[in-house]
């Protein structure tokens, strides 16, 4: 079986293999560390969590950095495609209005994604939400603590409405035999026309920020595309 080495994230879990005398307290709340699963119980064979939806080929933790299920929060923001008098642009073939989403280049890989991150210990997921979009997609690191204060207004009041897409495992390219990606994945959508007046500018993880038209021949990241098509489904838009 093929071992990925232990990538050292700051804050990631101990080896547990090498040190048998650490023990993580899987299916539960551990400390401030979330350990459980969307799906269900984790099956755990010689104290080593074992993935939810079987085997990869590869074992250990790799570049992940919780032994088991490794949290996300992704969210899905959509605004209508306007023209130049404020109406919203119908797809020629579909007869359907076209739906607009915040996507950003990821650094790591060179591929468009939803801004979304890990959920740190402790971190609840509408938390998460709100900060990896302000962070990713609106750069609030750089500004001063008043333009992050009413940035943050601003954020929290779009983000009180959310209509969960997806909950549970997703496929992506870090998940091995014992260490594996999951999310909440929310859409925002914009209907009052807010979000045509925010200034999208990538910060953090992103390389670049834009608003890319919703449509089926997205290639985004990992389950990314799949998140979209359930925006477009859940507003009546085109896909």
């Amino acid at each position: 079986m093929k071992q990925w080495y232990q990538r050292r994230v700051r804050g990631a879990d101990p080896d547990i293999e090498a040190d048998k005398k650490i023990v993580l307290k899987y299916n539960k709340v551990d400390g401030k560390v979330n350990r459980t699963s969307h799906t269900g119980e984790i099956k755990i064979v010689g104290g080593v969590p074992m993935n939810v939806a079987g085997r990869t080929g590869i074992a250990g933790r790799g570049l992940l950095g919780r032994w088991g299920p490794n949290h996300a929060a992704d969210p899905v923001v959509t605004r209508w495609k306007l023209n130049e008098k404020g109406e919203k642009v119908i797809h020629a073939t579909s007869k359907l209005p076209i739906l607009q989403f915040v996507s950003i280049k990821r650094h790591d890989t060179g591929e468009w994604a939803v801004p979304g991150g890990m959920v740190d210990a402790g971190d609840s997921v509408s938390k998460t939400l709100k900060k990896e979009f302000g962070e990713e997609a609106l750069n609030t690191t750089v500004m001063d603590k008043k333009q992050q204060k009413e940035m943050s207004r601003q954020v929290t009041e779009l983000f009180k409405k959310g209509n969960v897409l997806y909950k549970g495992y997703v496929d992506d390219p870090r998940n091995t035999d014992n260490a594996w990606m999951e999310t909440v994945a929310v859409n925002y959508h914009d209907h009052k026309g807010t979000f045509h007046k925010f200034k999208l500018q990538a910060g953090d993880d992103a390389a670049s920020v834009q608003w890319v038209d919703v449509d089926s021949t997205l290639n985004l990241y990992a389950s990314h595309s799949y998140f979209v098509m359930g925006a477009a489904n859940a507003n009546n838009a085109h896909w």
